[in-house]
């Protein structure tokens, strides 16, 4: 637990010395800096970056940062603020700390127990009713608190001992306890737009509490910062400060006075790899996989493949994958192209028995050919048709000639009588009816005009005009959902 700072106070530590710049060779070795993350956070909501649809007038946080309880005199006191990383959740945190009469306390869901939080609702309670102080508690990473520890949270929340700022990038309607969440104020934070990471990167660049105008950035690095951001505002502070110190360095000879250019190569040596974001349990993993399906659906091999690559450097279970693409080979290929399922089973096998890294080769070989096939959901759409008629209750009674007559006493029942063997008629195709009497001419399975589909459909209409014995080459009636007729 950190008590980081009590704003009722005059001390204002974190625009001092310790967060100034020291370039190269200013005759201060030893002075201790912040990093630039933390010494470029913003102190008011006007200097928070992006989040614009959070911060208009009148809003929640707002209010809070004002002073006031989110919601008005009855309204809940608490906010949820759900967002991938270096979205601004610790630092909407820190500027809500900052109204008067504010007290913050920190606490990590990683390393914090009960007891902690029962300590900090103690103080809290204390501070409001001998003090009249109000305690911000900021708790990070609130989805890795058990059920228990969300409890203990409640009593202060209810009772508002605390203002509760917590902070995820799991969903919270799967991570949050359903009493805290309803007592909470739910915002989500959006990535930041290159613009937003643009702006931030300039600033920094400039504000005497950044680098202080010691260095200045070209189109091309500025690009490429931009770029390895992701939308997370410290990874692009942590990456512009990696840039400026190696070009600091090799320029700790020039004069002092004199910005130094970060270029491309310079950005490159200091960072060459941007960090995947992928959440193997939360929303990343579904939205991911969503998006792999739909453009192997739609055919764009081009987006199946990097999405697999973003999956697999991530860290994905390859069986995982290789499953979804087994599952879209017969739902999305089908019988257009029969041989995308065996590709599929065939790579599922595969990768079972090699594994990574190699497994990556097996698996973009299967994306290709699924992705590229010629694309039928008339198989799905049959046996979904099929399914939603029986749950709809017909197909009342078996023909008699295809009931089983094999035991004693079936041939008194008439089981079996009238079946013609299909081999004894000409091509092994005998005309007789199959489906229950009210399901006759039913058609559950429409080829389409793509890929192995094309030839198929004229052999299904020729073997219905056998089986039916309609002798017009097609159905004798029925249609319906599955038959689009």
């Amino acid at each position: 637990m950190r008590d980081l700072f009590d704003t009722t106070s005059d001390d204002d530590s974190d625009d001092g010395d310790d967060f100034g710049v020291a370039a190269a060779g200013d005759g201060k070795p030893g002075r201790p800096r912040s990093p630039l993350a933390v010494r470029m956070r913003p102190r008011t909501l006007e200097e928070v970056v992006g989040q614009q649809h959070l911060l208009g007038p009148g809003s929640p946080l707002h209010v809070l940062a004002g002073g006031g309880g989110a919601g008005g005199p009855a309204g809940p006191s608490s906010v949820m603020l759900w967002g991938p990383p270096g979205t601004g959740k610790t630092t909407l945190a820190h500027v809500i700390a900052r109204g008067p009469g504010r007290k913050f306390v920190e606490l990590s869901a990683i390393t914090a127990g009960v007891k902690d939080v029962r300590r900090v609702m103690d103080q809290a309670l204390t501070d409001r009713d001998l003090h009249g102080r109000t305690t911000v508690l900021f708790l990070d990473e609130i989805h890795r608190f058990n059920k228990a520890q969300q409890d203990a949270l409640l009593p202060g929340v209810e009772n508002r001992w605390v203002v509760l700022i917590a902070a995820t990038t799991e969903n919270p309607s799967f991570s949050v306890v359903a009493p805290l969440l309803s007592r909470s104020i739910l915002l989500t934070l959006k990535p930041l737009t290159n613009a937003d990471i643009e702006g931030l990167l300039l600033r920094a660049a400039e504000d005497p509490r950044g680098l202080d105008g010691a260095v200045t950035l070209s189109d091309e690095a500025l690009d490429h910062l931009v770029r390895l951001a992701s939308g997370d505002a410290r990874r692009a502070l942590t990456t512009l400060e990696a840039a400026a110190g190696v070009a600091l360095n090799e320029a700790s000879g020039g004069a002092a006075d004199t910005p130094v250019l970060v270029d491309l190569g310079i950005a490159e040596r200091a960072i060459d790899a941007a960090a995947v974001r992928y959440d193997r349990a939360g929303d990343q993993h579904y939205d991911v996989i969503s998006a792999f399906i739909k453009s192997v659906r739609g055919s764009d091999v081009d987006a199946a493949l990097h999405y697999l690559a973003r999956m697999l450097e991530a860290g994905e279970d390859p069986r995982f994958i290789s499953r979804r693409i087994m599952i879209s080979a017969a739902e999305d290929v089908g019988m257009a192209d029969p041989t995308a399922l065996q590709t599929a089973v065939a790579a599922a096998q595969a990768v079972a028995l090699i594994g990574m890294p190699e497994a990556r080769i097996i698996l973009a070989e299967a994306v290709v050919h699924v992705a590229t096939a010629p694309k039928s959901n008339a198989a799905y759409n049959g046996i979904n048709a099929a399914i939603g008629d029986i749950r709809a209750g017909k197909g009342t009674t078996i023909p008699a000639p295809l009931r089983d007559a094999h035991y004693p006493g079936s041939a008194a029942l008439g089981h079996g009588r009238g079946y013609i063997y299909s081999h004894d008629s000409p091509h092994s195709i005998a005309t007789q009816q199959y489906p229950p009497d009210d399901l006759v001419g039913r058609n559950y399975y429409e080829p389409t005009g793509n890929g192995v589909e094309r030839d198929l459909g004229v052999r299904v209409d020729r073997l219905r005009s056998i089986i039916r014995g309609s002798g017009n080459g097609g159905s004798t009636g029925g249609g319906g959902p599955a038959s689009g007729k």
